[in-house]
């Protein structure tokens, strides 16, 4: 009976790994959903101020100054939003359970970092529409 129990123990506790590592996985790929749009927003801000840079006579003085570090400010985001997007690689399904768990933890802190200098790129232009 013993026996009987440490085996499903270990039988569970193996599928819950697995399904844990679904849930992280899921979780990633929800937050890599969520902002994946918001690149399209990044893009028209990135021609407004590229159009308002076209005529820097129009600007008041420093204007033009703040402007260009916006633009850098959104090639900066945009960059690691790619970024992440380029190196994300999940184990396979083959791999092991404590190996995909922590490769997915640090993605999911990895695209945390990108939606919130999203959310603050976004929202700092909204704050200079007003």
């Amino acid at each position: 009976m013993k026996y009987f129990l440490v085996i499903c123990v270990l039988i569970l506790s193996g599928c819950g790994g697995e399904d844990k590592n679904k849930l992280l996985y899921n979780e990633v790929m929800d937050i890599h959903d969520e902002v994946m749009p918001r690149m399209e927003d990044l893009y028209n801000i990135k021609k407004d101020i590229e159009e308002k840079l076209k005529d820097p006579g129009a600007l008041a003085e420093g204007q033009e100054e703040k402007l260009r570090k916006r633009l850098a400010q959104i090639d900066s985001v945009s960059k690691l939003m790619m970024t992440w997007m380029h190196e994300f690689n999940p184990p396979p399904d083959t791999a092991d359970d404590d190996q995909t768990k922590a490769y997915l933890e640090s993605e999911l802190e990895r695209i945390k970092v990108v939606r919130e200098a999203m959310m603050a790129t976004i929202a700092e232009d909204s704050g200079a529409q007003k």
